[in-house]
């Protein structure tokens, strides 16, 4: 089957390496003129790091491995909850890691066939009829396909095929965040730090080599301007704030802190529209507030090769397949990271929840929003590209 996928994300470079994998004949097209590597870091939880295996993508390398995840109150440090994360990793067989965006991107991108990967390639408009669909570029070309993959991101020029319009809408929140070198325990550890207070909230997690991801969130009017200066912004803010947050925020840099406005939607029914299937951002917008993000994305890819694998040949079954494994756990993690239930201020809930019960929740928390940790009762061969 011809293959196009538009976006070269994680979702986009994990569909076209399943899809590759199983004989289809894909190429992938990309707006920005090379492989996108801005976003500072991002965590890959089990279900991440299994899709990865199964994708043949070594991972055991990627940025720093995580175990545990503590919650903070701000303005002291007093511990609220400590997260077992290791526990999950036990019970799958499969790690957490934290990891710079662009490591990830290189290594789904690394081994493609010459030829797969378009770059400078802006997709304005999709026909279709009941034999083919045919994307066309800004640049006046075109390409025809039996499907078309949606992998553009939140504000995907595909969904409109799909949805009709832009489903999303603004959260309330918003995120600056950083990927920077900063000389604390931290960096060097296996634990990323939760810290909330009545400003907000701040993440810390070791992404390897010296580095550290630091993201602070706080409410957020989509009319509010730009301050002049993000650092004084935050430091104002958050500067009171215990130990280290006052060493991140001192080595932060204006020039390379990256800003982005939360956004979410419902999640329903309807991911494609004859030859056309969306996945990731572009299929379900969500606030990173429970970090997966990245792992979603990666499960759609993987699930959507595997749907049409199933389907063996029949398109419309396997796009059905496809969204039918993973709607209930897209679903579930919109409506989690929609609340922005970490963002929000709630000391006394921390205290009250034993941590080996928070732990056990975690565990299986990965599996309910999770296909491939459902699907794969063991870990499975590595895919091989053809």
């Amino acid at each position: 089957m011809r293959v196009v996928v538009i976006g070269a994300g994680i979702g986009g470079l994990a569909a076209t390496r399943a899809l590759i994998a199983d004989g289809h004949e894909v190429a992938c097209y990309e707006r920005a003129d090379a492989l996108r590597t801005s976003g500072s870091a991002l965590t890959l939880w089990s279900n991440g790091t299994a899709v990865l295996h199964a994708l043949g993508v070594p991972y055991d390398d990627l940025g720093a491995p995580i175990d545990y995840l503590a919650m903070l109150r701000g303005t002291d440090g007093r511990m609220l909850m400590d997260i077992d994360c290791a526990r999950a990793a036990v019970r799958y067989g499969y790690p957490h890691r934290s990891t710079p965006r662009r490591d990830l991107i290189r290594r789904l991108a690394d081994g493609l066939p010459e030829g797969t990967l378009h770059f400078g390639r802006r997709a304005v408009a999709i026909e279709q009829d009941p034999g083919s669909a045919e994307v066309r570029f800004a640049d006046g070309s075109a390409v025809a396909a039996d499907l078309v993959i949606g992998a553009d991101g939140s504000r995907s020029a595909v969904r409109d095929v799909v949805y009709g319009a832009d489903p999303t809408r603004p959260a309330g929140w918003a995120t600056w965040q950083g990927l920077t070198p900063v000389d604390v325990e931290t960096t060097r550890s296996r634990r990323g730090l939760m810290i909330v207070g009545r400003e907000g909230f701040c993440g810390l997690m070791p992404a390897g080599n010296g580095l550290l991801q630091w993201w602070f969130d706080r409410p957020w009017n989509a009319d509010d301007p730009q301050p002049p200066s993000v650092t004084a912004m935050l430091k104002e803010r958050f500067g009171h704030w215990a130990s280290p947050v006052a060493e991140t925020l001192a080595a932060a840099d204006d020039a390379q802190i990256e800003f982005f406005a939360h956004r979410r939607q419902k999640v329903g029914r309807g991911w494609s529209r004859g030859r056309v299937v969306l996945l990731g951002d572009a299929a379900h917008t969500m606030p990173p507030t429970v970090a997966q993000g990245a792992n979603q994305a990666l499960e759609d890819g993987w699930a959507l090769a595997r749907g049409l694998r199933v389907a063996a040949g029949d398109l419309p079954a396997g796009l059905a397949e496809y969204e039918r494994s993973r709607l209930k756990g897209a679903r579930l993690t919109q409506l989690v990271a929609g609340s922005e239930v970490t963002d929000k201020y709630r000391p006394g809930a921390g205290l009250l929840t034993p941590n080996a019960l928070i732990s056990w929740f975690y565990t299986r928390w990965l599996k309910m929003i999770s296909t491939i940790l459902n699907e794969q009762r063991q870990p499975v061969a590595p895919a091989v590209l053809r």
